[in-house]
């Protein structure tokens, strides 16, 4: 018997290097958590809070001193603005960051276009399904793909190719879920630059015969837990 990620017709998935969150708070918080997350190859860094102790750049600056090594990844979740969107842009690249996602609201993102970005934009609110690809060319370079966002596997999928037929890189993300959400998101994040399925580690309890997580590692849904 075939197992059900087998079912769209595509190879077996393979073990994936997730990103894992790192909490929007104070900068001397954030630096705590990232350095007991540093040996992790990829960290998001939630970003887009207040201006107290110092802002978004007293943050990134603060995690990348606690995590030298690692990747960094940050989220904004909508959360900057026209006026101070290329300070914090150049913040961010001063820290090394790699990609920066939703730094502007969705639909209020046309700075974007117009601003030379110093470092790759991921749309996430912005995307959802094939067809908010067409409003994104000019203002981001990758897209984070989510299954509740797409309306299920199969629009993913086909959203996968179509971003990449145009151009954006991809990421693969998750809501704050169990494993047996991201189980099929495995599907999807075999095509990814950027994987962020972290989500059931930041639950108190994930479901019996959950993913597996070694270290940065997230391993494919056995048949106990997706079929």
């Amino acid at each position: 018997m075939r197992s059900a990620s087998h079912l769209p017709g595509r190879p077996a998935p393979q073990p994936l290097s997730t990103a894992y969150t790192i909490s929007l708070a104070a900068p001397a918080e954030m630096a705590a958590a990232a350095a007991k997350a540093a040996n992790r190859t990829l960290l998001k860094v939630k970003l887009g809070g207040s201006n107290d102790f110092g802002g978004d750049a007293a943050r990134i600056a603060a995690v990348r001193a606690a995590a030298p090594r690692a990747t960094l990844i940050v989220d904004v979740n909508e959360g900057w603005n026209d006026e101070n969107l290329a300070v914090h842009l150049a913040a961010c690249a001063a820290a090394g960051v790699v990609l920066v996602e939703q730094p502007l609201p969705e639909g209020r993102d046309r700075a974007l276009a117009v601003l030379k970005r110093p470092i790759p934009v991921c749309a996430d609110e912005s995307v959802h399904d094939r067809g908010s690809l067409v409003g994104l060319a000019g203002k981001y370079d990758a897209v984070n793909i989510k299954l509740d966002k797409a309306g299920g596997l199969t629009e993913a999928l086909a959203l996968v190719q179509a971003a990449a037929q145009a151009g954006f890189t991809i990421m693969a993300g998750c809501m704050v879920a169990t494993s047996l959400a991201m189980a099929p998101a495995m599907l999807v994040a075999q095509a990814a630059r950027f994987v962020d399925l972290d989500g059931p580690l930041l639950l108190a309890k994930d479901r019996p015969d959950g993913l597996r997580y070694v270290d940065s590692l997230v391993y494919p849904a056995t048949p106990a837990l997706w079929g």
